[in-house]
């Protein structure tokens, strides 16, 4: 499980389209926890796209891990 700490996120929709889009990669379960601003990710070991995944929704990657 890859765990993402992201800034940005300040309402239920914010989350909602990050989650979205990681679970629109192939073979991605993510689930996003607004009130802790963080993304848990499984099925994908790929960094660098989760993090371009995040960003181009419009949000910062603070840490990632």
């Amino acid at each position: 499980m890859v765990t993402i700490k992201i800034e940005g996120m300040k309402c239920k929709k914010c989350s909602g389209r990050v989650e979205k889009a990681l679970n629109a990669l192939d073979g991605v379960k993510a689930e996003v926890i607004l009130e802790e601003k963080l993304a848990k990710v499984e099925g994908c070991d790929d960094l660098e796209l989760l993090k371009k995944t995040v960003t181009d929704t419009g949000y910062e990657v603070v840490a990632i891990g």
